[in-house]
């Protein structure tokens, strides 16, 4: 692959990063704002301090919180239950809750801005994270919302998404992809920015962080992919299958920078998969036809994906989306064609060998005194078919594969290079709050 080639400025930016010695808007707080994940959305919710005093609050209402002290939120009757050690108290009126640590010296070890290794603040669910949590009280759920500086949510982003032991080059790439996402994902007139699953990006608290993805956030610290003026939407899937995908076959908009290009992830153990539909998965799957004896791609992208099926059941037919296909079947991805398997060995696993059809009986076999019965007299009611799914790939295709960057860091490309194969014409600078 050719050199990158990004601007000067972004040159600069880099190496004043890896030397330590940040410049003036990386140290400001606009280059390290705080974003709001969604953990949790349920109807009880348990809370613990964990090194130090917490404070849970409710408008004037205040509850210190020692040490490894639980406390449990719950929904009750339309109101929330307070439950602790020295009680149970209702709260009727609260929309919502913060629980946050005691006031200490900005920059010590436990400051969340900081970003450093040291323990959780808090824990959910027995899970450890940074920051602030705070707690909206809906009529029918708790929403639990971690605030928490981007620097100090990326660690776990990237080790959450990608395995830590991978090298440096594809968890540098990863960094960089999962910030910019984060910063474009804010949205200050709704209740959070991103959630902690695969609908935003993973994030698994405290202790998904290791010391490499550490090392690849503090070693990319405020960078960012642009395009012009604008953050650039930076998606990424696992596995491409050999080719990623055009935006603008996949989602309604072609951003210039999400364009398909060759992947490198034929070391990918999901590069090549199969999966076989059974009739009962088929029947659940497409009930308003019956279940599906075929299904039939009526169109494809450039890159070979599914843009159009054709399903065919007992009952009628159906005509979905590649996606719709895939939400349906729970396929890997949309590169994938089908086959029908025999309905005779429909039962049979497909490692053992087909076997010979059955002969008729002859009439010596079952009695001399019976008539023999001929093929034709006998009402053959063959079981539905099961299907067989060949696909390759993992996830929508679009933007970075997780398993190219590994490839392309394995065979000596720098973060800064696969950046530029993955996000065609987006620049790499840093992130200035605007």
């Amino acid at each position: 692959m050719p050199v990158s080639r990004f601007p000067l400025v972004s040159l600069l930016a880099s190496a004043l990063v890896l030397s330590g010695a940040a410049p003036a808007q990386l140290r400001a707080q606009g280059a390290n704002p705080q974003v709001r994940v969604l953990l949790l959305e349920t109807v009880k919710l348990t809370l613990e301090a964990t090194q130090q005093p917490l404070v849970l609050r409710a408008g004037s209402q205040r509850w210190s919180l020692a040490p490894r002290e639980p406390v449990v939120l719950q929904l009750a009757a339309g109101s929330l239950v307070l439950e602790r050690v020295a009680g149970v108290e209702r709260l009727p009126a609260v929309t919502e809750l913060w629980l946050e640590p005691v006031a200490r010296p900005a920059g010590s070890p436990l400051d969340p801005q900081a970003g450093t290794q040291d323990g959780a603040d808090f824990q959910l669910q027995q899970r450890g994270y940074r920051g602030r949590l705070q707690v909206l009280v809906g009529s029918s759920a708790l929403q639990a919302v971690n605030h928490v500086a981007l620097e100090a949510y990326l660690p776990s982003v990237v080790a959450s998404e990608m395995p830590a032991s991978w090298p440096q080059a594809a968890l540098r790439a990863q960094a960089v992809a999962a910030r910019t996402y984060a910063l474009r994902q804010r949205k200050p007139a709704a209740a959070f920015d991103v959630s902690a699953t695969v609908t935003s990006q993973v994030y698994k608290g405290v202790a998904a962080e290791t010391p490499s993805t550490h090392q690849a956030v503090a070693s990319t610290r405020g960078q960012v992919l642009m395009f012009g003026a604008s953050l650039a939407n930076t998606v990424f899937h696992s596995s491409a299958g050999g080719s990623t995908e055009n935006s603008g076959d996949l989602w309604s908009q072609q951003l210039p920078y999400l364009v398909s290009v060759p992947d490198f992830d034929q070391h990918s153990p999901v590069h090549a998969w199969q999966l076989r539909l059974e009739p009962e998965q088929l029947q659940k799957a497409f009930g308003e036809i019956g279940g599906a004896q075929r299904i039939d791609v009526l169109a494809i992208t450039g890159s070979g994906r599914v843009r159009q099926a054709r399903v065919t059941g007992p009952a009628g037919t159906l005509v979905l989306t590649g996606a719709q296909l895939r939400s349906r079947l729970g396929l890997k991805s949309t590169m994938v064609r089908f086959e029908v398997l025999a309905p005779e060995l429909a039962a049979l696993p497909p490692s053992l060998p087909a076997l010979p059809p059955l002969m008729p009986l002859a009439a010596a076999q079952v009695g001399a005194t019976e008539p023999a019965i001929s093929p034709d007299q006998v009402p053959v009611q063959l079981p539905p078919p099961s299907l067989l799914a060949i696909g390759r790939g993992f996830g929508h295709g679009v933007g970075m594969s997780q398993w190219g960057a590994h490839g392309l860091a394995n065979r000596g490309q720098s973060y800064e290079q696969i950046l530029r194969h993955y996000y065609r014409g987006a620049e790499l600078r840093p992130y200035v709050s605007p």
